[in-house]
């Protein structure tokens, strides 16, 4: 089957950094609930780093306890998934929010606050993520609209190692890139062509040349900085294979070249680069407890190499256990708000 590789650059006008803007100071004699919000908002989105990001849709209630030298707020918060992967640079306010047919998700988060001498911090918060309509409610209201699969769902999965194969055909990239995430799967039937799934996930550019004899699987992603990113849309159909892939490039924070003789740094476990660009293993998923491979940070996802597991190789059948298994039930479909702080685990 003819696929089609459809590949769109982000211009630089609107790749700008969401940074928190400058807003009024939080006093704890009048507390402005949309300043507290906001300023929430921003933290969750900073710390949320797998995913969409998320906009407020409503400040749900608020409450202030005085205290010694400052207060302690209490926000009530309505946020709403928007269609802005975490790699996206530009600002979440400005991410278009998913509409309900488009199979919206909302998150109602409890932050807390804390303000003394005019400067507010985050002290805590945690949320539900969920979808606004469940697939049985949604297939009431509108038969013929998609339905969402877990994010290890196999089919899924194999529609993205095709998309990624073909993404790394372009010959004008200087480098392969691999599966970084699984944003979100869906799925519809189409008469004529069966069961068609559409997934989106975000791919990171390795340290492998294009055109390098090497299993792509096996190679390591540049350092978060020097890596460019791309996310991508695509189409596959059970009957028909691969029908369509559309991407976005998003370009790397740290444009600087490298010197005369230095030599790309190595980044390992959480982004941190090594020392003398060397040494230590090739980055990998955050402990989620077993979680799938489609999560955040797996920077190595693809299909094993023939004979062996291979490096970054993924196993779609695992469990999905997001925000380090801390989260009770969550949606196997979703990226979840992860609660901050994390808790520390009680060790036996």
């Amino acid at each position: 089957m003819r696929t089609l590789g459809v590949l769109t650059l982000l211009s630089a006008a609107v790749l700008l950094c969401s940074a928190a803007p400058g807003l009024e100071p939080l006093t704890c004699r009048k507390v402005n609930s949309s300043v507290a919000a906001d300023k929430a908002v921003h933290h969750i989105n900073e710390y949320h780093d797998h995913g969409y990001k998320f906009r407020l849709h409503e400040v749900q209630g608020n409450s202030v306890e005085q205290v010694d030298g400052g207060c302690n707020v209490k926000l009530q918060l309505d946020l709403r998934e928007t269609k802005c992967h975490t790699i996206n640079p530009k600002p979440f306010e400005d991410c278009e929010i998913r509409s309900e047919l488009a199979r919206a998700v909302k998150a109602n988060c409890t932050v807390l606050m804390t303000i003394k001498d005019g400067d507010a911090n985050i002290t805590k918060y945690e949320c539900d993520t969920r979808q606004e309509k469940t697939n049985l409610e949604m297939v009431r209201i509108c038969p013929d609209c998609p339905v969402l699969l877990p994010l290890n769902n196999s089919e899924g999965l194999k529609s993205v190692r095709e998309a990624t194969a073909e993404f790394n055909k372009n010959t004008s990239n200087q480098h392969y890139y691999i599966l970084k995430e699984v944003g979100r799967i869906s799925t519809g039937y189409i008469m004529g062509l069966g069961m068609n799934y559409y997934p989106e996930f975000a791919l990171v550019e390795t340290r492998c040349p294009m055109g390098s004899r090497i299993i792509i699987e096996a190679c390591v992603p540049l350092c978060p900085d020097r890596a460019r990113h791309a996310f991508c849309r695509s189409s596959y159909s059970s009957q028909n294979g691969l029908l369509s892939t559309e991407c976005e490039f998003y370009p790397a924070e740290n444009t600087t070249a490298l010197g005369p003789g230095e030599k790309e740094p190595v980044c390992g476990h959480h982004g941190r680069r090594h020392p003398h660009g060397h040494g230590g293993p090739p980055p990998h998923a955050h402990d989620h407890g077993g979680g799938p491979p489609p999560h955040a940070h797996d920077h190595g996802h693809g299909s094993p190499p023939p004979g062996g597991k291979g490096k970054g190789s993924f196993h779609p059948l695992r469990h999905f256990h997001p925000c380090h298994g801390f989260l009770v039930n969550p949606d196997p479909a979703l990226h979840p708000i992860c609660p901050w702080p994390l808790p520390h685990r009680t060790q036996n």
